[in-house]
């Protein structure tokens, strides 16, 4: 699932907004900046070309896995894969590969007429899939086989109604606070109040004295009313809405759409070229971040210099499922991807088997998979903490070796380095990458910040493609090693965790490598192997 309101810290509960706290801006281009330089902790991209200067260079091929990218963006268009063997437009599958058209990628969430937007969690799906089964079996005559199945479908009933429950509390409080605010606004004659118009106005009531507090705190600190409206009350309401009729509703599923025999895990051609879809901006947003033109005196620069960007669609607002993901990584290894980009994840898995067999196709085609290690604050190493796709086959025959899982850190070489919300493991997150306020594109040909480890993988898929484009005889597991063997690893402990389980570690403690990745150091390596 691709996580909204990245660049944003939320908290609420039933009373209302208790924080919407707008990350302070960040400087254009940190993540490629260098620590000693610029006094940031980017990966020192810029510095890093320093060591290439006048090499030959060979172009790249990167598969950008997620919910669709904005092929016409300006920054973008001159850097997408083309595929040589099809014409475009003419309806005609010219390379024989199955896919009609597939010009820049392909969109498996897509369908002859229309493309999904919206989807359930896999937990949803999971919990409508077992309760139609169990459901309907009267107390007593349960099969002996089934005893471990029903108790963890009871487990996933819980887990659900705990969750849905919890964002219909959200609404709900967001809803009371808007309720009342409207109410005071109506009284006050104005659309937009300055904070002298809020602290001199008169409550009634407790719930209008919370409200005109937190205000009051919150234009204090430098937001504006309307800002506060619009990010802090209206976009969480809309997103909040949104989980409850699609990712939480057990009568929603928008899989008809796709006109796949959804229960063939083995089929492999459906879909439709439109790599786009409804809403592109998380997808072009990482794409930038991978290969944006460089140099070129618009937006922003990309971390590599030479790729060509693969577009495949198969993340919606919701959770990706199974049989999508692993015809992306099929669809990308087959036609020429050297590195592939994840920034999606699930807690919850449905065919986890067809989803190993493509990682373990994509490894024969010696292909580098990179993963976001996701936003939950956790622990990866626990075992109560999922985050699907791994690299564990279930299959117990061992594990995809060109696998990359990143973390997100921050500019500052602080205790703070490590982005409060991401997820760690000191044997399942790999690495830290820049992952807070990144600038990169938006659909629209536009530019703005995102944070999350979404953003950080694809800083470490750039990375890569880097490597390869000046040292391209390198296979997949030797780049990975080289990128963990660069890291920069910080002299001071850093925090994890929140609340009473906030404690302060070293880095190597919360990863494989122990710090954050570093392109200088990596070209310096990769040139004595």
């Amino acid at each position: 699932m691709i996580e909204k309101f990245r660049g944003l810290r939320w908290l609420w509960f039933l009373g209302g907004l208790v924080l919407p706290a707008v990350v302070q801006a960040q400087h254009i281009n940190w993540q490629n900046q260098d620590l000693q330089k610029d006094s940031v902790f980017g990966i020192s991209t810029e510095r890093a070309y320093s060591l290439v200067k006048g090499k030959r260079h060979h172009t790249v091929v990167v598969a950008v896995i997620d919910g669709g990218t904005d092929t016409a963006h300006e920054d973008l268009r001159g850097v997408l894969w083309v595929n040589p063997k099809e014409k475009p437009g003419n309806g005609v599958d010219d390379d024989h590969d199955g896919y009609v058209d597939d010009v820049h990628g392909w969109d498996f969430i897509g369908g002859k007429d229309s493309d999904v937007h919206y989807d359930n969690l896999e937990l949803t799906r999971l919990v409508r899939e077992e309760g139609a089964h169990f459901d309907t079996i009267k107390p007593g005559q349960l099969a002996a086989g089934d005893t471990a199945a029903y108790a963890a479908y009871q487990r996933m009933q819980a887990a659900y109604v705990e969750a849905a429950q919890r964002v219909q509390q959200t609404v709900e409080g967001i809803g009371r606070f808007k309720s009342i605010m409207d109410t005071m606004l109506m009284k006050m004659g104005k659309d937009t109040p300055t904070l002298a118009d809020w602290e001199a106005f008169t409550p009634v009531g407790r719930g209008q004295e919370r409200v005109q507090a937190i205000l009051v705190s919150q234009l204090k600190g430098g937001a504006s009313f309307r800002v506060l409206v619009s990010e802090g009350i209206e976009a969480p309401l809309k997103h909040f809405q949104e989980e409850l009729n699609y990712h939480y509703n057990l009568a929603y599923d928008p899989r008809y759409i796709v006109g796949d025999d959804y229960n063939n895990t083995g089929q492999r051609f459906y879909g439709n070229t439109d790599v786009t879809g409804p809403d592109a901006l998380h997808g072009t947003h990482v794409a930038g971040i991978i290969g944006a033109i460089r140099g070129n005196g618009i937006g922003m620069d990309g971390v590599a210099d030479d790729v060509r960007l693969m577009i495949i669609r198969v993340v919606p607002d919701g959770d990706e499922r199974d049989k999508d993901v692993a015809n992306g990584i099929r669809f990308a290894a087959d036609h020429g991807a050297r590195v592939v980009n994840m920034s999606f994840g699930k807690g919850y898995v449905k065919d986890k088997p067809v989803v190993d067999s493509a990682v373990k196709y994509a490894m024969s085609k010696d292909v580098l998979l990179v993963q976001a290690a996701g936003n939950d604050g956790n622990d990866l190493d626990d075992p109560a903490n999922h985050n699907y796709p791994n690299r564990v086959y279930a299959d117990s025959s061992g594990r995809a070796d060109a696998w990359i899982v990143v973390g997100a850190s921050d500019r500052k070489d602080d205790s703070d380095l490590v982005a409060n919300f991401s997820n760690y493991g000191r044997t399942s997150v790999d690495v830290f990458a820049p992952g807070v306020g990144i600038y990169s594109c938006l659909p629209g040909s536009k530019y703005g910040e995102e944070s999350g480890t979404s953003m950080a993988s694809p800083v470490v898929t750039g990375l890569a493609a880097l490597i390869l484009e000046y040292y391209p005889k390198l296979k997949a597991a030797q780049v990975k090693d080289i990128i963990l063997r660069s890291v920069v690893k910080p002299a001071h402990p850093v925090w994890i965790g929140g609340g009473p389980h906030r404690r302060l570690v070293k880095m190597d403690e919360i990863s494989v490598a122990g710090g954050v990745v570093n392109a200088y150091q990596a070209l310096e390596l990769a040139r004595k192997e």
